[in-house]
């Protein structure tokens, strides 16, 4: 065994072995060239030898080697394991680093770990849909740990009044998953989500808001009772309503609707770009019934024309066409608009076989998140085709059940 001093000798020495270099600190020559650190001490909990790699030649030199023997030997004056300190650093570092992971990672692997215990298989899906509506747009990439009350009002205190109920699904879920990840070790301290004793004292009460009647939107559950009384109607603004609850489109999009933007061949209508709020064009794929809507208007069909014409010739139905026809039918103080709102809760809270993506899409939203709209590739058409065929089978079916309780 060589006692090498210099980084020249450190460098030149090709026997294979442990080579002193200062005390505690060799330089491990290995058959094949290979060149590393060891500190080799006694440890002062247990009195065994122990070795503790340092690090290769290539990456530390001499001078930094004996840097670190200097502080290992440190740590063994003070009666502690350099080795045992190292392992608790290292824990620490992967402690910090399962701490930084997302929101969204938490709820997906506390869905992924609850998913076992739920008797219905779609309430897994209804979890990730209702969460990646209205709680990942918010924080979804933000650290679970820096999750704080602020956030979770964000996401919730929009909805708190006009959807108690998705809203109160939607805190309870939050707070799962952040009592999941305290328990696992990710996050410390109060769950910002709690209600009682926290958010009660900020929100309005759960029960008082579920007292509510009406909604700027028609609630889910009710669109049999809405659409029954709907076709009863006659006239543009019952077939231009119908189409625009079916589509999920918005009231603009339909009433400026021309016969050219329809292909009753792929059942297709596309809406152009400059029509669109974002200003890119969008395709619709259109359900049975709604293609009946089309089918059933009276028309030659001019491209130029009006899908859904007013009153006078040449013109499409007005601003408050479409308003005014459901003031006539007093179902409640909800707004055309608001159908777009029926329909994402339907799709969160039934459509559980359709990802939040394509919901997206359906509803011709802007990803705000630039890194997650860079990746999307397509409109997914035809899988907004299934979408949108199962939206109009559960009207239909609503429907059905409804008149069958009469």
């Amino acid at each position: 065994m060589a006692f090498l001093k210099s980084a020249r000798s450190v460098e030149t020495v090709t026997d294979a072995g442990y080579h002193r270099c200062d005390r505690g600190l060799y330089l491990q020559v290995a058959k094949g060239g290979t060149k590393s650190w060891l500190f080799r001490y006694k440890s002062p909990v247990t009195s065994k030898q122990r070795e503790m790699g340092l690090g290769p030649l290539s990456l530390v030199s001499l001078a930094a080697a004996r840097e670190l023997a200097i502080e290992c030997r440190r740590q063994l004056l003070s009666g502690l394991d350099p080795l045992e300190e190292r392992k608790q650093v290292k824990r620490a570092q992967q402690l910090a680093q399962a701490k930084s992971i997302t929101f969204q990672e938490a709820a997906e692997k506390c869905i992924e770990s609850k998913k076992h215990e739920w008797k219905n298989a779609k309430h897994a899906q209804q979890w990730s849909n209702t969460l990646g509506t209205y709680a990942y747009p918010i924080f979804g990439d933000i650290a679970v740990s820096d999750v704080d009350t602020d956030l979770v009002l964000k996401a919730i205190e929009p909805i708190w009044i006009s959807k108690a109920e998705t809203a109160s699904r939607v805190r309870q879920r939050i707070e799962t998953v952040l009592d999941w990840a305290r328990a696992r070790g990710y996050v410390e301290g109060e769950n910002p989500a709690r209600l009682r004793g926290h958010l009660d004292n900020i929100l309005a009460k759960t029960a008082k808001v579920k007292r509510v009647k009406h909604h700027p939107a028609v609630p889910y559950k009710q669109i049999s009772e809405f659409m029954e009384q709907l076709r009863e109607r006659t006239g543009s603004s019952a077939l231009a309503l119908e189409f625009m609850i079916l589509t999920a489109a918005r009231t603009g999009e339909v009433r400026g609707a021309k016969w050219k933007e329809v292909d009753l061949t792929t059942n297709v209508w596309t809406v152009p770009a400059e029509r669109m709020k974002a200003g890119r064009e969008h395709r619709i794929p259109l359900s049975k019934r709604a293609v009946a809507i089309l089918m059933s208007i009276q028309s030659n069909r001019n491209p130029e024309e009006f899908v859904f014409p007013g009153w006078k010739a040449g013109t499409g139905l007005s601003d408050g066409a479409l308003l005014a026809l459901m003031k006539k039918i007093a179902f409640g103080p909800y707004t055309p608009h608001g159908f777009r709102s029926t329909f994402r809760d339907w799709a969160a809270e039934e459509a559980y076989e359709f990802s939040n993506e394509t919901v997206e899409l359906a509803l011709a939203h802007t990803i705000k998140n630039k890194a997650e709209a860079a990746y999307r590739r397509g409109d997914q058409l035809e899988r907004r085709r299934e979408l949108m065929a199962a939206w109009a089978n559960y009207i239909d079916q609503q429907v059905e059940q409804q008149e069958q309780r009469k």
